[in-house]
């Protein structure tokens, strides 16, 4: 294709297709053109309740010179692009160049089509708010306009995008303003918006009894109780459930049913209260990140070292709502799922592999569900729904989890534990640093080993080996060892992390992986070392950081929430800081933490440098929730179990922040038009473990090393220092 039109260059080396784009060629999988003027968008990123359907909204209303309001969102499928799993924080910075390529050769396109109408050139054309005219002076008048809905006959998107085809910039209207979310309205105003409100026609309702506890067999199953149901039972092995032409039917017979098994349980669970010692025994992975100097020279004499431990329990999603998912066995034998996954494509492929058909014969469909930011239970319930639908082929049956069920059988965040050292001078420069963590592995997300690695899959007749978990790669930012490089300069380095190779507790991905944890010790261990030489932990951070864009973030964090003014007593502020895998969003967090009675977070204020910010409201808000989340795992959540059995099964049992309890919250981004988008949804996290830490600990005067920051935890802590 060689075109030209307004900002349209040829060069003689032409830049490369961005990834997204290299990968999913033909432009009629991202953009279709309706004769109604509306232009159809699909991603392959979905929307988790984080916005991005509507920030790429904006991408790509700017790319394709229309208003947002012309622009259609539909929701992703396998019908569409391939980008992989909504994880990592890694949308914007995926999507919005291959958007930036998608729409402007779009928009290419139909200037030419517009000219060619005209008897004109490309370069006497243009188009504004989704209006082709001729340039003054160029051919037809100014009320000559064509729209895309009007051209839409004249141009073939079934073709391949071109990199050669290089696009300027249509004006800015849209990116960098605050524009409403596009799925909020019907969410806060109660009407269908959710999977669990999908109807199909002739739907029918389906519900699973779990195993007691991980690794149980069922040994036996009364058939008197199976043929009085009146319901349709499904058994596979130890697979077991129900359909029924209602929800309340198939929740009455699942009731029923699960009284009537028999099951073998082993006690292969780890003691809840000996999680360092467990993860420490290995077998593991072991990898090095950093070993500068294994062999360093004498430090100076008069040196200062600090040593700590900190450790975190295992952690749930605890999605509001429980997961859900939709399935139907098609009359050609081809199969629809709905589903509220992060990656519909491995979705789709390990369902296929577990019911033995071609992934084309699968289809997903994504459909919101309750946020998950991680891997959750959306991708099991898929399968639930798959293997009880196959008992009736032609009608939809949609399965829904219990609240029990999402809280003993999520794919859990990894319990993690650490040694940390550094050691600096009396007047306080860094000159060595030592780290090393153990964890279970933080990804089981489906086909991430070539194997289902869903929770059903395990539980059949022949069954599919549910392997421990691994971690990403260092290209994608690591898991066990995420954010475990320290940002600042510490002198020499040893940087170790130790994947653990069983895994009796089902781990998996949780927002931010590793990084909440590790972020969560490196900056406590920063405030070890102030105490220890008498700095402020501020000037200390800034005495070790070089890079610009961290100094201005951590300055803007602290001047906004008063770093150094007075408070009352019982109170204290702390610092968090870090850059999200190393390579992402800069986010610094102050916490001002009230512990007398209990331990209540007052106020966090949050920077961010996020790079080009395309929607401000939505990484705002990104970033709030990502703080709030934080919070409740720094001071409440702990899975608990025994040898046998998860026992938090419920929100008495796993407590969450209430609203109550909900600290105010001040956001502060660093807008940089000219640099990449960045993730923002994982930057918070481990920087709110880190400044609330940090807080207590200026607040009551000791260090609470283990979380969650219960006020047991608390008074543990000063207990062991008087004694």
């Amino acid at each position: 294709m060689s075109v030209r039109g307004p900002g349209l260059e040829l060069h003689d080396q032409p830049p490369s297709l961005p990834p997204h784009v290299d990968a999913n060629p033909i432009l009629s999988r991202w953009v279709t053109v309706r004769p109604d003027e509306v232009v159809e968008v699909q991603v392959g990123k979905v929307e988790l309740g984080q916005g991005i359907v509507t920030a790429l909204s904006q991408v790509a209303a700017d790319g394709l010179a229309v208003r947002p309001d012309q622009v259609r969102m539909v929701a992703a499928s396998t019908d569409g692009p391939d980008q992989g799993l909504t994880s990592g924080s890694m949308s914007t910075a995926q999507t919005r160049p291959a958007l930036d390529l998608v729409c402007g050769n779009v928009r290419a396109l139909f200037i030419n089509a517009a000219a060619r109408r005209w008897g004109l050139t490309p370069d006497d054309v243009d188009v504004d708010e989704g209006v082709f005219r001729s340039r003054p002076g160029a051919g037809p008048g100014p009320d000559a306009g064509l729209t895309y809905g009007a051209l839409a006959s004249d141009v073939d998107l079934n073709v391949k995008a071109d990199p050669t085809l290089l696009v300027a910039p249509a004006r800015t209207r849209s990116v960098g303003r605050d524009v409403p979310r596009i799925d909020l309205r019907d969410k806060v105003t109660g009407r269908p918006a959710f999977l669990q409100d999908l109807r199909l026609p002739g739907m029918r309702f389906g519900r699973v009894v779990r195993p007691p506890s991980p690794g149980a067999r069922l040994t036996s199953l009364d058939p008197a109780v199976v043929d009085d149901l009146g319901v349709t039972v499904v058994r596979d092995g130890s697979f077991l459930g129900v359909v029924a032409p209602t929800e309340d039917e198939a929740v009455s017979a699942a009731e029923v049913l699960r009284g009537a098994t028999a099951w073998d349980e082993p006690a292969d669970l780890p003691d809840d209260n000996q999680l360092d010692a467990y993860l420490r025994a290995g077998p593991h992975e072991d990898v090095v990140l950093l070993d500068d100097d294994p062999t360093p020279a004498g430090m100076p004499e008069d040196a200062v070292t600090v040593r700590a431990s900190y450790s975190k329990p295992f952690t749930a999603h605890a999605s509001i709502a429980p997961s859900c998912a939709a399935a139907r066995w098609e009359d050609d034998g081809s199969l629809s799922v709905w589903s509220h996954s992060q990656g519909i494509f491995r979705l789709r492929d390990a369902i296929a592999q577990v019911v033995q058909l071609d992934p084309h014969a699968v289809r997903v469909e994504h459909v919101p569900g309750a946020g998950c930011y991680g891997h959750n239970p959306a991708d099991d319930v898929a399968l639930d729904a798959v293997l009880l639908a196959r008992a009736v082929p032609g009608s939809a049956v949609l399965t829904q989890w219990t609240r029990q069920d999402e809280l003993a059988w999520d794919p859990l965040g990894s319990a993690m534990t650490c040694d940390a050292a550094a050691t600096l001078t009396p007047a306080g420069e860094l000159l060595s640093w030592d780290y090393e963590v153990w964890s279970q592995g933080h990804t089981a997300r489906p086909m991430r080993q070539g194997q289902p690695s869903l929770l059903a899959a395990g539980d059949l007749a022949e069954p599919w080996p549910m392997l421990p978990a691994v971690d990403p790669g260092p290209a994608a930012g690591g898991g066990t060892t995420r954010n475990a490089v320290p940002i600042y300069s510490v002198g020499r380095r040893r940087v170790t992390g130790h994947r653990l190779l069983r895994a009796p507790i089902r781990s998996s991905a949780l927002r931010a992986l590793g990084a909440y944890f590790n972020v969560f010790a490196i900056e406590s261990l920063m405030d070890e070392l102030a105490l220890a030489t008498g700095q402020d932990p501020l000037e200390l951070r800034l005495r070790h950081l070089d890079d610009e864009r961290a100094r201005e973030v951590l300055l803007r964090a602290t001047a906004a929430a008063g770093w150094g003014s007075p408070i009352p007593d019982g109170t204290g502020r702390g610092i968090g800081f870090a850059r999200y895998k190393g390579k992402g969003a800069y986010c610094a967090v102050v916490a001002e933490v009230e512990a007398v009675d209990a331990v209540r977070v007052r106020r966090l204020t949050v920077a961010a440098d996020i790079g080009a910010v395309v929607n401000p409201d939505g990484a705002r808000n990104q970033l709030e929730g990502g703080a709030i989340q934080a919070t409740s795992w720094t001071l409440k959540e702990r899975v608990r179990f025994d040898r046998r059995h998860i026992t938090s099964q419920d929100w008495e049992s796993y407590p969450i922040l209430r609203f109550s309890e909900v600290p105010e919250v001040q956001v502060e981004l660093v807008d940089r038009p000219g640099s990449p988008s960045l993730g923002s949804g994982e930057a918070a996290q481990g920087p709110t473990a880190g400044a609330i830490a940090n807080a207590v600990a200026a607040a009551v005067g000791v260090r609470v090393r283990r979380l969650p920051i219960t006020p047991a935890a608390v008074i543990t802590a000063i207990e062991s220092t008087e004694g």
